[in-house]
């Protein structure tokens, strides 16, 4: 197993959050990885041109979390350099009336990358087998068969061009005490804290069940969930940006060659 692959899930693993320590570093010194990441930070920004000009294949990064897990920090340190031209963040939150009225991949779908394109979703159609199961906002006959409609759905848009990357940042419930009780103690946070967020983690156990379901039926060969240590904020981008260099470096993209001749043209 090589050192990226060994947070990938397998199709059909069971508990993989049991698996991964979120405090993992991978045996790298804290300059070391930042000095890699800044690295991988460039080659990025270099693949997300090659990706618009090859015009072929679109990026849909999905990223799910528990709260304080890091999403909103891991889209500036890893996203925040490319093109906001050609890179797009889409948040999901609760769903409104009308997207009450329709399936719940509705409105999800047509916020998928068109080609040359990256999209990342913070928080995703991922929130219907998660928060949807554990608040019982649906019955279990109607949130359980969502599994197979997501993994239809998801091969649906790979198959038509769109590679996806999906990223479970993992934390734990002490870290999330932490980073909860840093927000209350700075002025400047605590317009993040919101009190039903403890609601929430009195459900902790809940959460990791429902995370380890949806990551054990949803993890494929075209749309594979990646566990990635999050309590390292540095060894958490730097391996978010690896898994997206290697990526995107796997489709072989090339920039089109022209339809002339260069060496004819003269510049007055």
């Amino acid at each position: 197993m090589s050192d990226l692959e060994q947070y990938r899930v397998g199709t059909g693993e069971q508990d993989v959050l049991d698996r991964i320590d979120p405090d993992d570093d991978g045996g790298m010194r804290k300059e070391d990885g930042r000095a890699a990441f800044k690295k991988l930070s460039h080659r990025l920004v270099e693949l997300q041109r090659m990706l618009y000009a090859d015009g072929g294949r679109g990026l849909l990064v999905v990223l799910q979390a528990m709260d304080a897990g890091g999403k909103d920090s891991t889209i500036r340190a890893v996203f925040g350099p490319l093109n906001p031209q050609g890179c797009r963040v889409v948040s999901f939150k609760g769903p409104t009336d009308e997207e009450l009225r329709h399936d719940f991949l509705w409105r999800i779908h047509h916020h998928a990358p068109p080609a040359g394109y990256i999209t990342v979703f913070n928080r995703s159609h991922y929130e219907d087998v998660l928060i949807v199961r554990v608040k019982d906002l649906v019955p279990e006959r109607r949130w359980r068969p969502r599994y197979e409609h997501i993994n239809a759905f998801e091969k649906l848009i790979t198959d038509e061009g769109t590679v996806l990357v999906k990223f479970m940042l993992h934390i734990s419930k002490g870290y999330q005490r932490e980073r909860l009780q840093r927000r209350l103690d700075r002025p400047d946070k605590q317009w993040k804290f919101n009190p039903d967020d403890l609601a929430e983690r009195a459900r902790w156990g809940e959460y990791q069940q429902a995370f380890n379901d949806a990551l054990s039926a949803c993890s494929t060969a075209h749309a594979p969930w990646y566990v990635i240590p999050a309590e390292r904020r540095w060894y958490r981008n730097y391996l978010v940006t690896r898994i997206l260099v290697s990526t995107i470096e796997g489709l072989e993209l090339s920039y089109p060659k022209p339809d002339y001749d260069p060496s004819t043209i003269e510049i007055p």
